[in-house]
């Protein structure tokens, strides 16, 4: 897999889309191609004095809509492919949901785990500051987010250091996943597993599709392997169990491990914390590699760590009848196709895991509007929902307890608005490439691609040559 590249890989993908669009070929060049590249590089002075240089990368896929929005990985797979594969489907992603950004993807070739914080705090206020000098960070122009190996730490530096060296009154709208001090938003953190879970349950209440499979209609009792708990991965088995499927299997990078009987997600954090492994929890059966868990037994399979884990070389041995791609490009195009040709039902990262990008575009909108979601409404739901009560215990002999009454009238705050919200983009989401699917006899993964094709190609239509 040394010659494997992955935006040659995503291009594949689009073109095979695109056969079925009404665009001609210029245009969907257009569509394709990254619009900006930026390849930084700078010192870094390590703790015991050493010089270091450091190479960072961020790539604005489309601006057909602004800003552009993207994740920043820490990772020593960075390069400037894997940027520009990943920035194009941040555009395919947004489009799909319907969310106003154009694409863009950052990272820092690094290995977080050599580096103390404040190397990493140094490292991330540098790399932002290059950024600010090239415009490529800001509230209208690209909006950075957490992806692999970062978190809402590393957004809340980028904030500080964005602030420091602007005075933009909407600067906290410069960057999403944020501390909720700093301007984040409640549920970001658990926004990609959570959309994750609703993705996949939508699959599974399509009953054409369950008997087409050989499967019970509904998430509940359904086993599920999931490869990476990282934040992605644990959120989106944490949702899949309380939906009512049974976990069996985990992949991480020290190895995996399968228990068919179930395994239990939080004894298992827990035990990995202890132990630093998740090799010997309880019962399970540990198998001879990473990957090994990827061939076992189940109906569902998530990737949820990096791409291309799903090739040719154990495509013909997974046995999951659902992929459900958590993770960024984790299945080939060869092992697509195996997959395909097998018969497996295969939910495409271009929409599955758009939960994160689609809960950053509530924060970046809380932080343009300078309100949190819920402040305004909230008490005044309460309010009417109470009298709605009041009523209905003076027409019959129900009679509220104190607390039923607060539990029902509560009204909704930021957390449930945004929850539901996610919910609503991903079922919408999901029927309309499932449709798109069925009209043209195609996958899942060409018809998110064609969905997002048809509404970026008709603003380019419009734009013209020079927008």
């Amino acid at each position: 897999m040394s010659d494997y590249k992955f935006f040659e890989q995503v291009n594949k993908a689009f073109d095979n889309a695109a056969q079925h669009s009404r665009f001609d070929k210029g245009l969907l060049g257009q569509i394709k191609i990254c619009n900006n590249v930026y390849h930084i590089t700078f010192p870094l002075e390590r703790d015991d004095g050493t010089i270091e240089v450091i190479h960072g990368w961020r790539v604005e896929h489309s601006h057909h809509k602004l800003p552009t929005k993207g994740g920043i990985r820490f990772s020593m797979s960075v390069n400037e492919d894997e940027t520009m594969a990943l920035a194009a489907l941040m555009t395919y992603k947004c489009a799909v949901v319907d969310v106003p950004f154009g694409g863009a993807k950052g990272g820092i070739k690094i290995d977080k785990s050599k580096y103390s914080d404040r190397e990493l705090e140094r490292i991330t206020r540098r790399y932002t500051y290059e950024l600010i000098k090239k415009d490529f960070i800001g509230p209208g122009s690209d909006v950075p987010a957490p992806d692999y190996a970062t978190g809402a730490r590393e957004m809340g530096w980028i904030l500080d250091t964005y602030r420091q060296l602007t005075s933009n009154i909407n600067s906290e709208a410069c960057v999403t996943g944020k501390p909720v001090p700093m301007g984040g938003i409640r549920g970001r953190t658990e926004a990609t597993g959570r959309g994750v879970y609703f993705g996949i349950r939508e699959a599974c209440e399509n009953k054409e599709d369950m008997d087409e499979l050989g499967l019970e209609l509904g998430l509940p009792d359904k086993t599920f392997i999931v490869q990476g708990l990282g934040n992605v991965g644990y959120h989106a088995a944490k949702y899949m169990i309380e939906g009512g499927a049974k976990m069996v299997g985990v992949a991480e990078i020290e190895g995996s491990i399968y228990d068919s009987d179930g395994i239990d997600l939080e004894q298992l954090m827990t035990f990995r914390q202890e132990t630093g492994s998740i090799i010997g929890f309880e019962n399970t059966k540990e198998l001879k590699n990473n990957t090994a868990v990827l061939e076992e037994e189940c109906d569902i399979l998530i990737p949820a760590a990096l791409e291309n884990q799903l090739n040719e070389e154990n495509a013909p041995n997974i046995k999951a009848k659902i992929i459900g791609e958590a993770a960024n490009g984790p299945t080939t195009a060869r092992a697509h196709t195996i997959l395909k040709e097998k018969g497996a039902l295969i939910i495409p990262d271009n929409y599955l895991n758009a939960g994160g990008v689609t809960v950053s575009y509530f924060e970046w909108l809380k932080n343009l509007s300078h309100v949190r979601f819920g402040r305004l409404e909230k008490r005044a739901e309460e309010t009417s929902y109470k009298k709605i009560l009041t009523v209905i215990e003076n027409i019959s002999d129900r009679t509220f307890t104190d607390e039923e009454m607060a539990r029902l009238a509560s009204g909704a705050g930021e957390y449930e608005l945004v929850d539901s919200g996610l919910e609503e983009t991903m079922i919408v989401a999901y029927n309309e490439i499932n449709n798109l699917r069925k009209k043209h006899d195609i996958d899942l993964r060409e018809a998110a691609f064609l969905n997002a094709i048809e509404k970026i190609g008709v603003i380019y239509e419009h734009m013209g040559i020079f927008p």
